[in-house]
C-alpha cells in the first residue's frame, strides 16, 4: 500500500460523509478533537503575544526612562563629584566614546515629599533641565498629564501622576522635600527644600514612575549629599538589545580605567542595563514560562481527544479495514493512513487556534473592556438585589491601568509560533500512534467472519 493510497484513505475518512449513522460518530469526534485543540490554542498565543509585547513594553520604559542603556556610576570617594562641572565635563567625555549617543548625568535619592496633609517617601532625581526635550525615550514614552515639563528655573520640579495624586497636587502648587545629609561626625542632618510644580507627567507604567520628582540637575548638586545619594551618568545607544552594546560597554570601561585618552577616573564603574535590572528581567520572564506552560497543559489534554476519536473512528471502520487488508493493504498503510488522519485533525486545530489568538491579542485591551462592563452589569444588578445604595458601588477593574501597560507593541513572535505549530503536529502524531497501530494489526478474517 503506497503512501499515497494512505493519504486518500485519510482523506476519505475525514472528509466523508457517510448516510448511516454508525459511520458518522467517528468522523463528528474528529472534527470535535479538532475544535478542541483549536480552542486551546487560542489562549496559549494569545498569552504568548500579550506577554511579548508587555514584557517588551515594561524594558523599555525601564531601559528608557530609569537605567539607560549603559550607566557610569560613581562612589562618594570619586574626585568627580567634588565640582559641578568636572561632573558634567566627565559625561562630555563619556559622549566622545564611539557607539554612544547621548549621555546624561543624574543624581538620585531618596526623599520625603510633603504635600498640603499627606506625606510619602520620593525617589527625587536631578536631571538636565531640557532632557524631557533632548532625550528620545522621555520624549517618546511621557506623556504630559498637566502643565509643562520646564525645570529652567532652579526651584521648579516635574512629578509624577500618581505622586500628585497621592499629595492632592496641581501645577503651581508648592512641593515641600526633605532629604538628609550627613554632618561632621556622621550626624545626620535633615535638610528642607521647597519646589514648584511646572508639570505632572506619566509614563504608562505606575510601578515604574509611581515616586519619581524631577528637579533641575544643579539644584540637586547642592541640596543632595554625596553620602546619601547616587551619582550617575546614563546613555543610550542606536539599539540596547544589540550584541555593539558589550563593545561599547567595554570601550567605556576602557575610558574610566584611564586606558583612553584622558586620566583614569577614581570611584567610578560602568553597568549594562542587563546588570542593573537583571531580577525585573528575570521576574517577567519566569512569570511568561509559568503562563505558558499552564497554557501548554491545557494543549495536551485537548490532544488526548484525537487518540480517543481515533479509537471510535477504528472501531467504526473495523469493516473497512478488513477489506481493505484482505485486497492487498499493508498493515503499515493502514496505520499510516490513521497517523495521517490525527495529524490532519492537530493541522485543523492549528489553522482555527492561531490565527483567533492572534486576533484577540491584537484586540487584548478591547477585550477586557467589554468583560469589565458585563462584570460590573451583573454587580450593579447584585448590588441593587442587596438593597445597598448604588451611588456608593464602585466599578470593578480586572487589570488595573495603573499596573500594566495598555499601549504596547504588537509584534508577532514567528518564531516560537512555528515551534507551537511543530509542536502540536507532534503530539497529534504521537497521540495517534497507538490507536493507529492498533488500527494496522486488525485481523481481516475474524471481522469478515462477523459480517
Amino acid at each position: 500500500m503506497r503512501i499515497a493510497a494512505s493519504f486518500l484513505y485519510a482523506r476519505k475518512m475525514f472528509f466523508s460523509r457517510d448516510k448511516f449513522s454508525e459511520q458518522n460518530h467517528g468522523r463528528k469526534s474528529l472534527l470535535g478533537a479538532m475544535l478542541c485543540i483549536g480552542i486551546s490554542l487560542i489562549p496559549l498565543v494569545s498569552v504568548l503575544v500579550v506577554s511579548d509585547g508587555m514584557i517588551e513594553g515594561m524594558m523599555g520604559r525601564i531601559i528608557g526612562l530609569s537605567s539607560g542603556h549603559l550607566e557610569v556610576r560613581f562612589s562618594a570617594r570619586s574626585d568627580t563629584l567634588k565640582n559641578y562641572d568636572d561632573f558634567i565635563s566627565t559625561a562630555d567625555r563619556m559622549l566622545k566614546i564611539e557607539g554612544v549617543e547621548q549621555a546624561f548625568p543624574e543624581i538620585q535619592g531618596t526623599a520625603l515629599a510633603v504635600g498640603l496633609k499627606v506625606r510619602t517617601g520620593a525617589t527625587v532625581r536631578g536631571v538636565d533641565p531640557e532632557i524631557f526635550t533632548k532625550n528620545k525615550s522621555y520624549q517618546k514614552l511621557f506623556q504630559i498629564v498637566e502643565g509643562e515639563t520646564n525645570l529652567s528655573e532652579s526651584n521648579s520640579c516635574v512629578i509624577g501622576e500618581y505622586l500628585a495624586k497621592n499629595l492632592d497636587l496641581h501645577t503651581g502648587d508648592t512641593l515641600r522635600i526633605i532629604n538628609v545629609s550627613i554632618g561632621s561626625g556622621s550626624r545626620v542632618l535633615p535638610k528642607f527644600t521647597t519646589y514648584k510644580i511646572s508639570g505632572i507627567v506619566s509614563s504608562g507604567y505606575q510601578e515604574l514612575d509611581a515616586l519619581w520628582v524631577f528637579i533641575p540637575l544643579k539644584k540637586a548638586f547642592e541640596s543632595m549629599s554625596i553620602n546619601t545619594a547616587q551619582y550617575l551618568i546614563s546613555m543610550t545607544t542606536a539599539d540596547p538589545f544589540s550584541s555593539e552594546l558589550y563593545k561599547i560597554r567595554r570601550a567605556l570601561k576602557n575610558e574610566v580605567a584611564g586606558f583612553g585618552e584622558g586620566d583614569a577616573i577614581e570611584g567610578a564603574n560602568v553597568y549594562s542595563w542587563q546588570e542593573l535590572n537583571s531580577s525585573q528581567y528575570a521576574n517577567f520572564s519566569s512569570t511568561q514560562i509559568l503562563l505558558l506552560l499552564i497554557m501548554l497543559l491545557i494543549v495536551i489534554v485537548a490532544s488526548v481527544n484525537v487518540a480517543s476519536a481515533l479509537i471510535m473512528l477504528v472501531m467504526e471502520r473495523k469493516k473497512e479495514i478488513a477489506i481493505l487488508r484482505s485486497t492487498g493493504a499493508t498493515s503499515g498503510g493502514i496505520t499510516l493512513s490513521f497517523i495521517f488522519t490525527g495529524m490532519a485533525c492537530g493541522l485543523g486545530g492549528i489553522l482555527i487556534g492561531i490565527p483567533v489568538g492572534l486576533l484577540c491579542a491584537v484586540n487584548v485591551n478591547s477585550i477586557i473592556t467589554f468583560a469589565e462592563k458585563v462584570v460590573n452589569l451583573f454587580a450593579r444588578f447584585f448590588y441593587l438585589l442587596a438593597n445597598h445604595n448604588l451611588a456608593s458601588f464602585r466599578n470593578v477593574s480586572l487589570l488595573d491601568p495603573a499596573y500594566y501597560i495598555q499601549d504596547f507593541t504588537i509584534n508577532i513572535p514567528f518564531g516560537k509560533l512555528f515551534m507551537i505549530t511543530a509542536g502540536t503536529l507532534v503530539l497529534s502524531l504521537i497521540v495517534s500512534a497507538i490507536p493507529a497501530i492498533k488500527a494496522g494489526k486488525e485481523k481481516p478474517i475474524e471481522t469478515l467472519r462477523k459480517i
